[in-house]
């Protein structure tokens, strides 16, 4: 919804009616599968706020990004700079790059391949469509996250998160008429 207002009102994105209501639809969604009883902190929320705000920012800037590079090429200016800084505090703090050595695996290779890829996806989609309709579908997670706990832990959906599952694959579904 950040994503939305912000793209709209500051930045004159060329969102649909449409596309806005499939987005309102997939937040109300998540919400409904998430939950939300109004009994969060003050700071709890400002947390969440806040996070969200990290979001839509870092949406935003990737969706006019974009504008300058294709997708990997894209991604690997913005992840190769912010992995070596990271590395480099990591071993300052660890006292050497030996832990970092012995806590690399084959394992971890596979999950940040998959997190690249997963996020160069997202970028191939932010530079076919407006960053609102693709900041709410990567919210759909929360679906999958309920389904996983549900179908494989063995958690109890209830009908509040499974209603919630059916409003998002309905706002899915209003973005892919729009």
């Amino acid at each position: 919804m950040l994503v939305l207002a912000v793209g709209v009102v500051a930045l004159d994105a060329d969102v649909s009616g449409a596309q806005a209501a499939g987005v309102g639809v997939i937040a109300t969604g998540v919400l409904l599968a998430r939950g939300f009883d109004g009994r969060a902190s003050l700071r709890d929320s400002a947390y969440a706020l806040a996070s969200g705000a990290c979001i839509a920012g870092y949406t935003l800037t990737d969706s006019y990004g974009l504008r300058h590079a294709a997708p990997v090429p894209y991604l690997e200016c913005v992840l190769v700079p912010t992995t070596l800084v990271y590395v480099a505090v990591l071993a300052h703090l660890r006292g050497g790059t030996e832990p970092i050595r012995r806590a690399a695996n084959v394992r971890i290779a596979l999950a940040g391949l998959c997190i690249f890829g997963a996020y160069a996806l997202v970028l191939a989609a932010l530079e076919r469509a407006p960053a609102a309709p693709v900041a709410a579908l990567r919210e759909t997670s929360v679906v999958f996250a309920t389904a996983f706990a549900a179908l494989v832990l063995g958690e109890p959906a209830g009908r509040r998160r499974l209603a919630g599952a059916v409003v998002v694959a309905a706002g899915i579904t209003i973005l892919a008429l729009a």
